[in-house]
């Protein structure tokens, strides 16, 4: 089989690896005149992101010094350049850290020692911090300066072999605690986060085997989603509202074109669903990547309020993960998008990528949000010493997420240890997250423990309370802290942003008495900030630590 497709497809990687540079040289030499990535008005072909990928490269080695294990910060936002340097990397054995473009010079320099970045590659709105707090290290700015050094780069695949246990590493969050970069093989992340070469299929089983999936993909990947009879999408096209620092963007963007589908960036720092509705018109997108109702709430209001505005026909399947997408969210997107057949939510976190999938489709049961069935060996909920609680039982535990697990937080062995741990001899990542295992063996998600509020001795989990605030009318979005109590301890506290601007919220007792009848009394908010909008991350993520400074400023 590999002679013949040796002999078939020029410029084919020889004794390719599950490595991620592996895998994209196999898709782009299968299918090089297609369509792969798009960013404002720059678009590129599978050829022509190989070949820049490859001269900047040939420069980072040759000019630079990048060379194996070495690692390289990009503080970029969303744009075609940032995948290309992320390929690059690959292709040298390198790895890029993925920086958070709001980071100002303290916390920016802080990562950059952690992480051990030897340069960076920036952008004219992230370079002056990256100036003050590089330090020494090089820095390569987009526009001019790196067309220039791409130009001077050789186009040829002169490189030699690589290996599935090379490293990809994730810089997570930063809302609860100091970030943290996850280490993983590209084998591993390539199978537990990015399709396994054969998004929505059954994974390749050879690296090869991408050479004869990618051609074919978006029929595979679209094919469940479609009616009876209904013609397929020409080509598969994903867009996230996930930027490409953080994981929801990364993953759907290296998913894709490890699959042979396009990606489609959003090229603001800031998201305006109006324009996101543009995006999926003009390129006729398929799969929108949203981040709970963060994403999809705004996105609903834009299509309710200009019915009819968009062609949104080519879309057939929403994928959401990362915060909460409430089931009445979830029903206005339906009936706001009706050639959508399904809604995909994805449990999972950096270090445990996919736990669990829910699909919610037009004809097919209600789901609920922060519960999904227990897979032997893949999914489990442990006590304290890390032995399996019984189902039906009723005791809080611990998620423990199986299967492909990463090889632990870059220079922290202390916090690996604690979060890579064996079970019955297998490895399983405790992302921290709370649950119950339910007799018939559904595990509720109850939130992150490092974010549980003591309220008089009763433990009390954020998500769960903002999952209930969101379905008032009058709520638009909500996070909800601990804020101290001298008689309790800590109370319930919630943020909450009006449903529309400027629009009315509802007060403290109408929000209670809404949560009343879906939660226990000493989970009910005890205190509340209103405010124009919420806080959250460019990926959706809560800010916690600004909720609490919102409530200590209240009287």
């Amino acid at each position: 089989m590999r002679s013949s497709i040796v002999g078939r497809i020029p410029n084919l990687v020889a004794n390719p690896t599950f490595n991620l540079a592996d895998v994209f040289e196999l898709v782009a030499s299968a299918v090089p005149a297609r369509e792969a990535l798009v960013c404002g008005s720059t678009r590129l072909t599978f050829a022509e992101l190989d070949e820049r990928a490859t001269r900047a490269a040939d420069v980072f080695d040759r000019e630079l010094g990048v060379g194996h294990g070495d690692h390289v910060a990009v503080d970029l936002h969303n744009c075609c350049e940032y995948v290309e340097v992320m390929l690059a990397c690959f292709k040298l054995r390198a790895v890029p850290i993925n920086v958070n473009y709001r980071y100002v010079e303290a916390e920016l320099r802080g990562l950059l020692d952690d992480a051990g970045a030897c340069g960076v590659v920036c952008d004219p709105r992230t370079e002056p911090a990256v100036r003050a707090a590089s330090e020494g290290r090089w820095i390569v700015s987009t526009g001019p300066v790196y067309e220039q050094l791409l130009a001077r780069g050789d186009p040829s695949r002169t490189f030699g072999p690589r290996s599935g246990d090379d490293h990809y590493i994730l810089y997570t969050g930063g809302t609860t605690g100091m970030p943290r970069g996850v280490v993983w093989r590209h084998e591993d992340i390539f199978f537990a986060a990015l399709g396994g070469g054969n998004p929505g299929g059954t994974p390749v089983t050879r690296p090869e085997d991408v050479v004869t999936i990618a051609p074919v993909n978006t029929a595979q990947r679209v094919a469940p989603f479609l009616a009876p009879g209904e013609p397929g999408p020409d080509e598969f096209v994903a867009l996230s509202l996930g930027p490409m620092m953080h994981a929801s963007g990364q993953w759907m963007a290296l998913g894709t074109l490890l699959g042979g589908g396009k990606v489609v960036l959003y090229p603001g720092a800031h998201l305006e669903m109006t324009e996101v509705l543009d995006l999926v018109e003009r390129e006729h997108v398929v799969m929108l990547s949203l981040v709970g109702d963060a994403g999809a709430r705004p996105l609903v209001a834009a299509l309710e309020a200009e019915p009819g505005r968009w062609d949104t026909s080519s879309l057939r399947l929403l994928g959401s993960g990362g915060s909460i997408l409430s089931g009445e969210t979830r029903e206005r997107l339906l009936a706001s998008l009706p050639t959508v057949h399904a809604i995909s939510e994805a449990v999972g976190s950096s270090e445990a990528p996919v736990q669990a999938v829910a699909l919610a489709t037009r004809t097919g049961p209600p789901i609920r949000s922060l519960e999904f069935r227990a897979r032997p060996g893949v999914t489990l909920v442990v006590d304290d010493d890390l032995r399996p609680i019984e189902p039906g039982s009723g005791q809080v535990g611990w998620l423990a997420a199986g299967g492909r697990v990463p090889l632990g937080y870059h220079n922290d062995p202390a916090k690996s240890a604690a979060t890579f741990v064996t079970i019955d001899g297998a490895r399983y990542s405790l992302p921290g997250d709370r649950a119950t295992l339910e007799a018939d063996g559904t595990i509720k998600l109850l939130g992150r423990g490092a974010l549980c509020i003591n309220t008089g001795g009763e433990k009390v989990y954020p998500e769960e309370v903002e999952a209930v605030l969101k379905t008032h009318p009058l709520v638009g979005d909500a996070v909800v802290v601990g804020v101290p109590d001298e008689r309790l301890g800590q109370q319930v506290a919630a943020v909450v942003q009006p449903a529309t601007s400027g629009g009315a919220a509802p007060d403290l007792a109408a929000l209670q008495a809404h949560c009343r009848g879906l939660l226990a009394g000493y989970k009910l908010p005890r205190r509340l900030a209103v405010v124009d909008r919420v806080e959250r991350s460019p990926a959706g993520k809560a800010d916690y630590r600004w909720a609490a400074r919102v409530l200590a400023a209240e009287p």
